[in-house]
């Protein structure tokens, strides 16, 4: 049973994209291309195998499809839902870019369905990234009042999930928006011995310090406050931009 209202009618045409974006990808494997892609990630992955341009290509000309006959959100989420259930990298890249393509008919309920994505499907940070440093972020950006939830996630015993809540704010942060938020979700991961988690949440803490002087000079004191017990991992991630002197200063034992 579908998890959104769809029409029969739209239920067709979800399985023929669906059907069309697989026989691309397939036609499009290149075993070169895998192999290095494989290399990048510890976990064993999904892949068809090719460029990310190439998967991007095929995702944009299906997306010009499906403006051209002005497929609904809902039937486009439910399009994404079973990309996302494949499990492969590639779908997964081109369910994002339908996603990001409905940003204008975003509404606040749309973090249940992005959560539940993070929860059930994703399972390494490109995953992770790709969904949340544009989808989720350009959301919390459009209704402020949903960025609370991060700090659930932040708490959360999945890895992915916790990462989510750092790196939806990569976009935000380097706006300079959200900062208290920032260093509220940066104590709550402080000592997480999960390094995607700390790569995550440093990452956010490096494009707060990009948003300006005043962000730099803020995370660069929380930094100095904690970095006895911030992990190296997150501490360079989160100076990586800083000046020398800053950066000294913060490494520092």
């Amino acid at each position: 049973m579908s998890a959104y209202k769809i029409t029969s009618e739209q239920q067709a045409g979800i399985k023929s994209v669906v059907q069309s974006i697989r026989a691309e990808l397939i036609e499009n494997i290149d075993e070169d291309a895998k192999i290095t892609l494989k290399r990048f990630f510890k976990e064993d992955i999904k892949l068809y195998g090719m460029k990310t341009a190439v998967a991007n290509k095929i995702g944009k000309s299906h997306l010009t499809q499906i403006k051209k006959e002005k497929w609904d959100k809902a039937a486009v989420y439910e399009l994404c839902n079973e990309l996302w259930s494949s499990g492969y990298q590639e779908e997964v890249l081109i369910a994002c870019i339908f996603t990001e393509a409905q940003k204008k008919f975003y509404q606040p309920e749309d973090l249940d369905i992005f959560e539940r994505w993070i929860k059930e499907y994703v399972s390494n940070w490109a995953m992770c990234d790709t969904l949340c440093n544009h989808t989720v972020g350009d959301l919390l950006m459009m209704y402020p009042k949903l960025t609370g939830r991060l700090l659930l996630w932040a708490k959360s015993d999945n890895r992915w999930v916790r990462r989510a809540a750092g790196v939806s704010l990569i976009v935000p942060a380097r706006k300079g928006l959200f900062l208290p938020l920032v260093f509220e979700i940066a104590d709550v991961l402080l000592t997480d011995s999960d390094d995607m988690v700390q790569k995550g949440y440093g990452w956010m803490l490096k494009a707060a310090a990009e948003s300006g002087e005043a962000g730099q000079q803020a995370v660069y004191e929380y930094v100095l406050r904690n970095k006895s017990n911030m992990p190296r991992t997150a501490l360079r991630y989160a100076i990586e931009k800083m000046p020398p002197y800053m950066k000294q200063k913060a490494m520092e034992k």
